[in-house]
């Protein structure tokens, strides 16, 4: 049974995801054991509560400097043995000791098609903003190990997303946690759950 730990900060619609097809068994071979936010007033801490699942806050306020806010995250999610970790809407830089912590066993969703619209300063909203200010007819989300970079990990999975004629940045965000983000969230843990996926020279590879 794959051990989660998924990191949010907001209201968490994709961990929401994420624990439906657990329930429903598009998942499988998968528990989250922690849900940890930076955001004391996290509405998916809610969500984990609801559902029996522990839900933590570890805030940068609470730390005297980003530094001891890192080992303090860090040593908070290695006291719960995840097999994986699960950027679910998480607005924190993950530090470089938590990537070589954890390595190829972080993976985050970008609401875009990587490699466009991403890197420093593109999340959220901001992303899909810029989407529409380029004119572009075409966007998506991505799902994507964790490297020391930024938005630079090896991908696992992506799904396009039709930009549509009057959309604004708030329902092209919708749409897209619709129709790809909430979908290929799930099936990359069940890829990684079921032991499916390896990365090899850098590039994720799908096991029939």
């Amino acid at each position: 049974m794959l051990r989660l730990a998924v990191l949010v900060s907001g209201g968490g619609t994709n961990l929401q995801a994420i624990i439906d097809a657990i329930d429903k068994k598009t998942i499988t071979n998968a528990e989250i054991s922690v849900v940890i936010s930076n955001n004391p007033g996290a509405y998916a801490l809610e969500r984990a509560k609801t559902h029996g699942i522990d839900a933590l806050c570890v805030s940068p306020k609470n730390y005297e400097n980003r530094a001891a806010f890192n080992q303090a995250l860090l040593e908070t999610l290695q006291s719960y043995k995840p097999d994986l970790v699960v950027l679910a809407g998480c607005l924190v830089v993950i530090p470089e000791i938590m990537v070589k912590a954890f390595p190829n066993k972080i993976i985050n969703i970008h609401p875009a098609l990587i490699p466009a619209f991403c890197g420093t300063g593109y999340y959220g909203l901001k992303v899909h903003e810029a989407v529409l200010k380029r004119g572009a007819k075409v966007t998506g989300a991505t799902v994507h190990f964790v490297d020391e970079g930024t938005d630079t990990g090896p991908i696992i999975l992506q799904k396009a997303v039709e930009v549509k004629e009057g959309d604004t940045p708030e329902i092209l965000q919708r749409r897209v946690m619709e129709e790809a983000e909430w979908v290929i969230m799930p099936k990359a843990i069940d890829l990684i759950a079921n032991g499916r996926i390896i990365v090899e020279d850098g590039i994720v590879k799908t096991k029939e």
